[in-house]
């Protein structure tokens, strides 16, 4: 895989910001574009040593854009996620106030604020306007999904805006949007930098540690565990059932899991598992609860789709529309203690659009707020088609075309599964 970032010409510009270039006199350091971070710090015995290296991100000496000249477009797409708003500020605020740029627009609903047909007007954005926003849930922008495929005419907005910076905030199917735009504008010959800030709630995104609200949304989920195994102690058989986020990628499953100390089985989409059977979840969970009169379980919702009906169907963003596992295995509960004749009292918990809804934890607060300052250095450095990320706590400049090349997900066979299996003390395979 080919890390190099492209850059739309020589920085020629003294940057306003005043930085040192000498080790201990107690003035952070300008970064250089020979600083890197080495991809792989782990080496399995077979392999050979990956020199994979990464541009490390942060403030340049020289800078590519004149700020009085810079008029940069910011847009959030697909679904919610805790610390949108917490980017869009951290964004406006650096380039307001760290580099004087003064036209910054709020492209309203993601990709369907560039296009003719919805008339959607764009917003001015400054650092008054988005110094709270970060208290609050969701984005002030509005987001969308779909659109992003229609490159020529969303490039065709940002000549007639005179846009020179984008940012794009989004997932998987946002940032295949923003590799397509950056190909579309290097086609035109057009010196317009696009940075992605990766965001999606399922932490699928290949190569960096974690994606934003990723914290966030497991504190939160670990709240609805709490909620289902209170309600499970409490009655006579009680099974608490917790649908979690996870389309492709059980990270917030598995470590919700971990992290509550309360789950007896968690099910995540790269785990087959049968239902029924001797070595079935269902066997598993009646064992259980014969043993501690109580079970909670938690699923995320891409688990067991080989065992429902596939709807064949995708959505604006071209997602797979998931059959619901979570209300499959409630049915399939109930069902099967009926006819055993044995008791339960289920109760069923779906905090999904709760969760994603949320405020930003501190802890994500944190990353939006250096993710958004990164990426405005990036741009002003007139680096494009990246995104920014953290890779080994280091921030890091990652190709577009690199990162929606595959999906970050659990591994099965790796020590996050095996910890959580040892937190659950589930069967390590429920397969017939």
């Amino acid at each position: 895989m080919d890390f190099k970032i492209k850059n739309l010409g020589e920085c020629t510009i003294k940057s306003p910001l005043v930085f040192s270039t000498i080790n201990d006199d107690f003035i952070a350091n300008y970064v250089t574009d020979d600083e890197k971070v080495r991809l792989d710090i782990s080496i399995k015995p077979d392999e050979k040593d990956d020199e994979s290296l990464l541009e490390k991100a942060g403030v340049r000496e020289r800078i590519f854009f004149d700020p009085s000249k810079v008029h940069a477009a910011i847009a959030t797409c697909g679904g919610l996620c805790p610390g949108l708003n917490d980017v869009i500020r951290a964004i406006v605020k650096t380039l307001e106030q760290r580099y004087g740029v003064k036209t910054i627009s709020g492209i309203k609903y993601g990709y369907q604020g560039f296009l003719n047909d919805y008339g959607i007007p764009h917003c001015d954005l400054n650092f008054k306007s988005v110094k709270d926003i970060h208290k609050f849930g969701g984005t002030i922008l509005g987001t969308s999904r779909g659109g992003g495929n229609r490159t020529s005419e969303i490039v065709d907005k940002l000549e007639e805006l005179g846009v020179n910076q984008l940012f794009l905030i989004g997932g998987d199917g946002t940032l295949k949007g923003a590799l397509a735009i950056t190909e579309e504008v290097a086609r035109r010959k057009l010196d317009i930098a696009v940075v992605g800030i990766p965001k999606t709630i399922d932490n699928d995104i290949s190569y960096i540690d974690k994606s934003f609200g990723f914290d966030t949304a497991v504190g939160k989920a670990t709240e609805a565990v709490a909620a289902g195994n209170t309600e499970a102690v409490s009655q006579l058989h009680g099974i608490g059932l917790i649908k979690l986020m996870g389309r492709e990628s059980g990270f917030i499953a598995a470590q919700t899991a971990i992290a509550s100390h309360e789950t007896d089985f968690v099910l995540i989409p790269e785990v087959p598992f049968h239902i029924t059977g001797k070595k079935g979840l269902l066997a598993a969970l009646e064992k259980k609860i014969a043993q501690q009169n109580n079970a909670v379980i938690v699923v995320a919702e891409g688990a067991g789709q080989d065992l429902l009906e596939s709807k064949n169907a995708t959505d604006a963003s071209g997602n797979k529309i998931l059959s619901d596992i979570g209300l499959y295995l409630k049915d399939e509960i109930i069902k099967y203690f009926k006819e055993k004749n044995i008791h339960i009292n289920m109760k069923y918990i779906d905090p999904s659009y709760q969760i994603r809804a949320s405020v930003a934890a501190p802890i994500d607060s944190v990353y939006c707020e250096r993710l958004g300052n990164n990426a405005v250095h990036a741009a002003m450095a007139g680096k494009t088609g990246l995104i920014v990320g953290v890779v080994h706590q280091e921030f890091v400049h990652l190709p577009i075309s690199a990162v929606v090349s595959k999906r970050n997900t659990v591994d099965p066979e790796g020590d996050l599964w095996r910890d959580t299996l040892d937190a659950t003390g589930q069967p390590v395979l429920m397969i017939n």
